[in-house]
């Protein structure tokens, strides 16, 4: 059982200013609080115990015992990594460590925010669908179309429109058969989550992929799946949390592929070998 510090840097920005100091304390305490009681991480924190009950519940854990079992797990596997923004005047060497170890932490980070039985319900929804449209804006865009890319591949009929305005409209026309899967790291690209209600409006099963925590896009979603990341103000274009969305993506087409394994490898080879003909 691992996740709770992974859980508390995501939603740090989320939390009420008592939740705040506590969860502040717990990330630079985890030890410290493994060993405590409710009481003594009141005292030691400077919150109530009430604000500590509550910021187990903001974190979607049962109570104070479960969260510092996921912490535990935590330590164990020495997963305390802080992600590192950019500074004036890297060096090249600093920058290729610090990004590379940003993209591999989001990545290991999100193995335990995902939650399987969401992923198998997300390639159900995915298996079953007519059709597929990926949405999203922005840096979010470039996932869709990869996403879009990859199910194609395997003959799955999937389309991404990088005009917000296709997409909305798209989006209106969509049945039940459709699917579905909206894209924002924040989950509250307003684009998004407009052609996420239009989809709903119309009967079509709704997916959506954003950071760990409550957001809109989430909150209105069948399927809510997750990650984490932790972006600065910065966020340097976004590139760790790019790096987990595409993982997930990569999870679901995969996940897709195994089912019809014969199929799609079929489908595969097909593509391969045209693309070899006009090199």
């Amino acid at each position: 059982m691992k996740g709770g510090l992974v859980r508390l840097r995501a939603l740090m920005d989320d939390l009420t200013p008592s939740e705040r100091k506590i969860g502040a304390y717990i990330l630079d305490h985890p030890q410290e609080t493994v060993q405590s009681s409710v009481a003594q991480l009141s005292e030691q924190s400077g919150g109530s115990p009430a604000a500590i009950i509550r910021l187990c519940k903001s974190l979607g854990v049962t109570g104070f015992q479960e969260l510092k079992l996921k912490i535990a797990g935590d330590l164990q596997t020495g997963e305390q990594y802080q992600y590192t923004e950019i500074r004036p005047q890297d060096s090249m060497e600093s920058i290729i460590q610090h990004v590379s170890a940003n993209n591999i932490q989001s990545v290991k980070d999100t193995v335990h925010i995902l939650d399987p039985r969401l992923v198998e319900q997300a390639v159900d929804v995915l298996h079953r669908a007519n059709r597929i449209f990926f949405y999203g804006v922005g840096a979010s865009n470039l996932i869709a179309l990869d996403a879009h890319y990859k199910f194609m591949r395997i003959n799955r009929t999937s389309f991404s429109f990088a005009d917000p305005h296709m997409q909305i409209s798209s989006a209106t026309t969509l049945r039940e058969d459709d699917a579905v899967v909206c894209i924002s790291y924040s989950g509250e690209t307003s684009n998004v989550i407009s052609c996420l209600k239009h989809a709903r409006e119309g009967g079509a099963a709704t997916i959506s992929i954003t950071k760990w925590g409550s957001n809109t896009l989430s909150s209105l979603a069948d399927v809510p799946l997750m990650i984490t990341s932790t972006e600065s103000d910065i966020r340097s274009g976004a590139t760790s949390s790019r790096i987990a969305q595409l993982n997930v993506i990569d999870i679901l087409y995969l996940a897709i592929a195994s089912r019809d394994y014969s199929q799609s490898v079929e489908y595969l080879e097909k593509s391969r070998q045209a693309i070899l003909e006009h090199k």
